[in-house]
């Protein structure tokens, strides 16, 4: 807000003595609020950035339960630990190199190249909340990979894989959708891909196709766990221990989701235009809507999943459930903040179909993921990439997307077909760049007798053989003594012998 102090000076006239005065006066006035106006507005944004990064970090805990719930008994301890490395060797590669990679501006279309270890932070581009936020990001991307390869991974390759990821894989992947700089970018104003760039809002493609895909080739290069094909090849169920870690394990990943989508905003105190609506529709409103179709999805597939599983299997199946609940979260994801509610119904309703049909593939082709995350991410977050192309609103688009007028959009909204093109793009290149990427390592890491456990450590629990005992190792004093003095049941710990290894 701009106050020329000569031009004011001369509206005053000489009706006061030292006008010149009292225009600077009125002016350095006006230049304060405006500036503290300015600082309320970057204090409100980042706050607002850094609690959606506190949800999304939420997730991990998410992710840490409901891997502990979909494993053996005999896996809890080392499953557990792999979630909290996710994080841990995440944090420090992504701040020394992954931000970079990612947002490092100026760049090339490629990659990033400045802003290591945070240098030059803060600035105009970037304050740290957007790092914090950014690293939540990351490390979910390779949580979504260790459930894909869990209870036969040895423990060295969990950190390589997830530094590499995290450090190099992922960023490069999200700086060519998400950075200014970025070659597929729709925050470009100029060179767009098909004239629109990528509308990956969230990361359908970005973080669950990368982390799905990253899953498939480590769990096709180390093979399926003992005992999940029969003899004749047939699949043989191995349960995870806890369903109710499972649930719990879900609604924490739903809760979190409500900083990953809306919060992929990054500012909220962004007013739209005055034909968009009256004082009250702005940038907190396509907030809010965002975090209904967010909602809409999941349930949807949460529902379809439900009775599907019943006609297939006979059985109200909670586990199901809780992944298809979790896979039209994964599809909504790209297209959240531009598409409809009732839109976001057919998102859901079309993963909980995916799902279970990759599912289904995954049997005949004898692939064993314990978690369905390759399936789950891959999957579904591949359909979402292509339902953003087909149901993304032309209103939403221009207002999410400001920064080029008569932006395409959804192919069955009247948009075209320029979004579906950039977005079927968006689908080969992330395939073909994680493929090339995470394939040779798992690959190589195999070759080199790092990747999988040896049968007699996967037999007995990585639990007892590689971190000390079990989880879980109770003896029910009542078959003993009978019950305590109060009439109830004691549990004692016991350290694990021959024959509770062969229990668990």
């Amino acid at each position: 807000m701009a106050c020329p102090a000569d031009e004011l000076a001369q509206l005053f006239g000489s009706t006061i003595t030292n006008s010149t005065g009292a225009a600077a006066f009125i002016c350095d006035r006006f230049t304060a609020a405006s500036d503290n106006f300015t600082a309320t507005q970057y204090a409100v944004d980042n706050t607002y950035l850094l609690f959606s990064a506190y949800l999304v970090f939420a997730m991990q805990l998410g992710f840490a339960m409901l891997c502990a719930g979909s494993v053996r008994a005999k896996n809890t301890m080392n499953i557990m630990l792999t979630n909290v490395l996710d994080a841990a060797a995440g944090g420090l590669f992504y701040y020394m190199f992954g931000f970079a990679f990612a947002f490092g501006t100026p760049s090339n279309g490629f990659i990033g190249r400045h802003t290591f270890a945070l240098k030059s932070f803060p600035s105009v581009n970037f304050d740290y909340s957007y790092f914090l936020y950014q690293w939540a990001f990351a490390i979910a991307a390779a949580g979504i990979t260790s459930g894909s390869i869990a209870e036969r991974t040895q423990f060295v390759a969990y950190l390589i894989y997830s530094s590499f990821l995290t450090g190099f894989v992922y960023p490069v992947v999200s700086h060519w959708f998400w950075s200014a700089d970025g070659w597929a970018s729709a925050a470009k104003s100029t060179d767009l891909l098909f004239g629109s760039g990528v509308i990956d809002f969230a990361g359908s493609g970005v973080v669950h196709m990368v982390g799905g895909i990253a899953g498939l080739w480590g769990a096709l290069i180390e093979g399926p766990r003992i005992g999940r094909f029969g003899g004749s090849g047939r699949a043989v169920a191995l349960r995870g221990h806890s369903a109710s870690l499972v649930v719990l394990g879900t609604f924490l990943l739903w809760f979190g989701w409500y900083g990953f989508n809306p919060g992929s905003f990054a500012k909220i105190l962004v007013p739209y235009p005055t034909n968009a609506g009256g004082a009250y529709y702005g940038q907190w409103s396509a907030i809010g809507r965002t975090a209904v179709t967010t909602t809409l999805s999941g349930c949807t597939a949460a529902l379809t999943t439900l009775f599907g599983k019943r006609v297939m299997s006979g059985h109200w199946n909670v586990t199901d459930v809780c992944n298809g609940l979790l896979g039209g979260l994964a599809a909504i994801t790209a297209s959240c903040s531009v598409v409809e509610p009732w839109a976001a119904v057919i998102c859901g309703f079309v993963a909980s179909l995916v799902l279970m049909g990759c599912n289904k593939l995954a049997e005949k082709f004898k692939f064993d993921d314990p978690l369905e995350a390759a399936q789950l991410h891959g999957g579904c977050g591949m359909w979402g990439v292509i339902f953003t192309a087909l149901f993304a609103s032309e209103r939403y688009v221009a207002e999410v997307y400001p920064s080029v007028p008569n932006r395409p959009y959804g192919l069955f909204m009247g948009g075209g077909g320029r979004l579906l093109a950039a977005h079927l793009v968006q689908v080969v290149v992330i395939v073909g760049w994680v493929s090339a990427t995470m394939g040779p390592l798992f690959f190589i890491l195999h070759k080199l007798k790092l990747l999988r456990i040896s049968a007699e450590d996967e037999l007995a629990g990585m639990d007892l053989t590689r971190h000390g005992g079990f989880a879980y190792a109770y003896h029910d004093q009542g078959e003993e003594d009978g019950s305590d003095q109060n009439g109830g049941i004691r549990l004692s710990r016991v350290e694990p012998t021959a024959t509770t290894r062969q229990i668990v």
